[in-house]
Parts: structure tokens; sequence; C-alpha cells
């Protein structure tokens, strides 16, 4: 059983180790990803508003196993960016990232956004054939991108 709960303080190294974790294992630890996102260690800082949250997913012992938010994609107002999904190693597999993208399309909803904007990385293929599967395109990198290394780039209708 794994419930959903906003980030708090108490999260952030947490949050940080499995972010950097789940990059190192794909080689990208490189500058223009997450891994030197100089908010990383503290987050809970920079969700928390209307338009923008993120969500730890604790499993049964409180221990938190994964992460996962959204943030308004500028310049437009209807659209959401999904932001730094990662998941555990040891809870990959079972269909948990189906479940985190549910969880964050819903709250995405709520906080008023008609899509949901997402950059990923030809590296990372699971995520890749995830999206694909519950309904996101791929179109070409949008201008508002100016400094990232992620290659592809999604959207969907919420």
């Amino acid at each position: 059983m794994f419930t959903f709960r906003e980030i708090t303080q108490a999260d952030d190294a947490a949050v940080a180790r499995l972010v950097r974790s789940n990059l190192e294992q794909v080689g990208l630890d490189i500058h223009g990803t997450a891994y030197f996102d100089a908010a990383l260690d503290h987050l809970s800082t920079v969700y928390g508003r209307a338009d923008s949250k993120y969500y730890v997913m604790l499993n049964e012992k409180g221990t938190v196993v994964g992460g996962i938010g959204f943030a308004r994609f500028t310049p437009f107002t209807d659209t959401a960016e999904l932001q730094k999904l990662y998941l555990a190693d040891e809870e990959k597999g079972a269909g948990l990232g189906y479940q985190m993208i549910s969880f964050i399309e819903a709250r995405m909803r709520e906080a008023g956004y008609l899509f949901s904007y997402l950059e990923t990385h030809d590296a990372l293929k699971a995520a890749l054939h995830i999206y694909r599967k519950i309904g996101y395109q791929e179109i070409e990198r949008p201008k508002e991108v100016a400094h990232s290394t992620m290659t592809r780039f999604f959207i969907k209708k919420l």
C-alpha cells in the first residue's frame, strides 16, 4: 500500500538522493538535468503554491520511495509541466509509475490546468514507454525550453 502527501522539509534529502541515484544509473548525472538543479536539495521550498506542488510517495513503513510534481509551464496559463518523476529501484516494475502519473494529473486538473507537458531523455526508456502508453503525444522541442539536455517532449490533454 502506497500513499502520497505533499513534500516537507524533512523529505528534501531523501528526494534529492532518489533523483540523483536514478539519473546516475542512466548516465544523466550531467549539467542541464535535475541532477545539478540548484533547488534539488530543498524542493519543499520551491513547491507548495496553488500552481505548483510536489508529492512524495510513501511505502507502508512511511519511507519515501518516489516523488512527482508539477508547475505551470511558462508562458502558458493552462499547461502544467509534470516534473521530477522518480521511483526507488526496489519499487520499479510494479506499475507504480502509472499510479504516480494518474495521481499528479488529477492534482493538475484540480489546480485548473487543461494540459500536461513533460520533458524527458532518450536514455529513460521506461519513462518513454509509460508516457506513450497513457496518451502523451510527442511534440517538437518548444521554443520556451531554453537550457535543457532533455531530448524528448510530450503533451497530453487532461
